[in-house]
């Protein structure tokens, strides 16, 4: 089964930051297909100081489809969930690219919705979606 892979900027600057990183597997996951958007790629590269870790960033970024940024908009979506607005650019895009999964680590603002399927797409913590590919 094949899935496309939203991953959110946090997921990007994680595995950039540390090359042990577990998230790293994600990158090796046979029928997934990883996506992200300008927008996150950008916040992940702004987030991270060492050089090394923009190469790796950049490296990895190699290995992902990168789609336009959800422009903002008052999206009917947003009278139901509540999402700060730097979020809901991410969500967006992976409901535009019709993602199977939103990865995000942002337990604060996407917490409440992990488990949950938003427009088709199933918001998860990537440690959790790694779990379920490795049972």
């Amino acid at each position: 089964m094949d899935h496309l892979i939203f991953l959110d900027a946090n997921v990007l600057f994680s595995a950039a930051y540390r090359p042990d990183a577990g998230l790293r597997r994600l990158w090796r996951l046979p029928g997934a297909r990883l996506i992200t958007s300008v927008y996150a790629a950008e916040e992940a590269r702004r987030n991270l100081s060492h050089p090394k870790q923009s190469r790796e960033l950049k490296e990895l970024l190699g290995a992902v489809e990168i789609v336009p940024t959800a422009p903002a908009t008052d999206h009917p979506l947003f009278s139901t969930i509540q999402l700060p607005d730097k979020d809901q650019p991410i969500l967006l895009a992976a409901i535009g690219v019709g993602a199977t999964h939103l990865l995000t680590g942002d337990f604060r603002h996407f917490g409440p919705y992990y488990g949950k399927r938003i427009e088709g797409v199933l918001v998860l913590p990537p440690g959790e979606y790694l779990a379920s590919r490795s049972e």
